[in-house]
């Protein structure tokens, strides 16, 4: 829209002859030219055009506020559109308790390997014997600081599920002795089972390469779930995931 000499006049879009490329041009163009801070020419009024931003000038110059109601109207589109995709993500991340504790879900669950392990005190702890609970199988070490990091963690999720068939098992591989282990339990008042297994006959068994590991396995001593790394157990996501395998 231009004012020459001294008269507003109207530049109309070339509309095509196609019936379909024009219905489609109705709909395209008004939405391209509000976009670009203006208004279309066979719609918008001068005083629409003003209150876009807009200040007529004479033909050859370029309206002024152009640039800037662009930038805005883009920037805002943009805006818009993320906080729209950030939302549907994070709802989706947060109704998925298993990718926001950022552990790995196998394709298809296999059973777990069966051991027996002697127990930190006395007696031994084997695999078989705890099905129809759910259990958490954790590698671990005294010299590891990650494992003693998410430990803590660890024991609050075993108090809360404890009576409801949920049990964990921490085996540690240490080679240094039964009693630094006993301190190390001790120090954290650690209450859940712990196994040792100083010669990695059972971390091999489930190809362990890195402290801590974590696997969850369910009531029917299938492997669900993975863990590699330190997590925080006693979050909103590892209660969800643990209480669902215990329905």
């Amino acid at each position: 829209m231009l004012r020459a000499d001294g008269q507003l006049r109207m530049l109309e879009h070339v509309r095509s002859g196609v019936p379909w490329r024009a219905r489609l041009q109705d709909v395209i163009q008004p939405i391209w030219t509000w976009a670009a801070g203006g208004c279309h020419p066979n719609r918008d009024t001068e005083a629409g055009v003003e209150r876009a931003g807009f200040r007529i000038e004479p033909e050859g110059r370029r309206a002024e506020g152009t640039h800037r109601c662009f930038a805005a109207r883009i920037a805002l589109s943009v805006l818009l559109a993320s906080a729209f995709v950030t939302a549907h993500v994070s709802v989706a991340f947060a109704s998925d308790p298993v990718a926001n504790l950022d552990i790995i879900r196998p394709r298809q669950a296999t059973p777990a390997p069966d051991f027996t392990v002697p127990q930190l005190g006395s007696g031994s702890v084997t695999l078989k014997d705890l099905r129809g609970s759910v259990v958490f199988l954790n590698f671990w070490a005294t010299w590891c600081p990650p494992c003693k990091q998410e430990m803590p963690s660890m024991e609050r999720l075993y108090r809360r599920h404890k009576d409801q068939g949920f049990t964990i098992v921490a085996i540690s591989i240490d080679a240094n002795g039964v009693d630094r282990v006993a301190t190390f339990v001790n120090n954290l008042g650690l209450t859940f089972p712990i196994g040792l297994d100083s010669k990695l006959e059972v971390a091999n068994r489930y190809t362990v390469r890195a402290l801590p590991s974590s696997f969850l396995v369910d009531r029917n001593g299938k492997m669900v779930a993975v863990a590699l790394g330190p997590r925080d157990w006693d979050g909103t996501a590892a209660h969800a995931i643990v209480e669902s395998l215990l329905k």
